[in-house]
């Protein structure tokens, strides 16, 4: 199983018990962050204790192959001392140390493939993790904007402000009657500004009615002065 497949369980199950609990995506992101850094913790563990493998491993097949070197020494030592039954037997432990040593080469081979899924894996965790780090705090922001906007839209959607509205409205309406009653209270009487506006505009009547009696006199003045010459007798 990949590192990722684990992980992607660890994730599940956690998101589930905190979907169950009703908690906050803020705490979903810390727990996944944390999830990722735990399990990036043991894959370096894991390629840790595999390098260590693959070092002992080398140093069993380097141990085999120097194995097989002697021995083909002793072979070699025994046909030139005409001991045909110790180089026979010098080349079987040959082909011992030679077979332990492929033995081991395909173990070897495994463990660097599987190294290398662990290099490739551990990577891609890390660019997540940067990533998920990265979008931590916008993440955040926009969980806490978007809660105040629903606590917003469900205050503004409630009867409660449409009732405080109509308290307004009849706040409005019981000053609108303090104000009318205020009004008849002073309907009929004449302030001191009302009676100087009074004055002022009866001035200015007196000056146009003198201006207009001018005017007519003026115009009648002509023919009211014309003298009747008297007529002449007649001889």
């Amino acid at each position: 199983m990949g590192i990722f497949s684990r992980f992607t369980d660890i994730i599940n199950s956690n998101i589930n018990a905190l979907l169950d609990k009703a908690e906050d995506p803020e705490k979903m992101v810390r727990l996944i962050i944390q999830e990722m850094e735990d399990t990036l913790v043991e894959v370096r563990s894991a390629s840790a204790k595999t390098i260590a493998s693959k070092k002992e491993v080398t140093h069993q097949i380097n141990k085999y192959l120097s194995e097989a070197s002697e021995w083909e020494a002793k072979a070699e030592l025994a046909i030139s001392k005409d001991r045909e039954d110790l180089a026979r037997a010098a080349l079987q432990e040959k082909q011992k140390s030679t077979e332990a040593a492929e033995s081991l080469q395909n173990e070897l081979r495994l463990i660097e493939d599987e190294l290398a899924k662990l290099q490739s894996e551990t990577a891609q965790l890390q660019e997540k993790l940067a990533d998920a780090k990265s979008r931590q705090k916008t993440i955040i922001m926009r969980q806490k904007t978007v809660s105040s906007r629903l606590q917003v839209k469900k205050r503004l959607d409630s009867s409660v402000v449409d009732e405080a509205m109509g308290r307004f409205d009849q706040f409005e309406r019981k000053i609108d009657d303090l104000e009318s009653q205020v009004e008849a209270y002073d309907l009929g009487k004449k302030s001191l500004k009302d009676e100087f506006a009074e004055l002022e505009a009866d001035g200015k009547i007196d000056d146009e009615l003198a201006a207009l009696k001018k005017k007519m006199q003026s115009q009648s003045k002509p023919a009211d002065v014309t003298e009747v010459k008297p007529k002449a007798k007649k001889a």
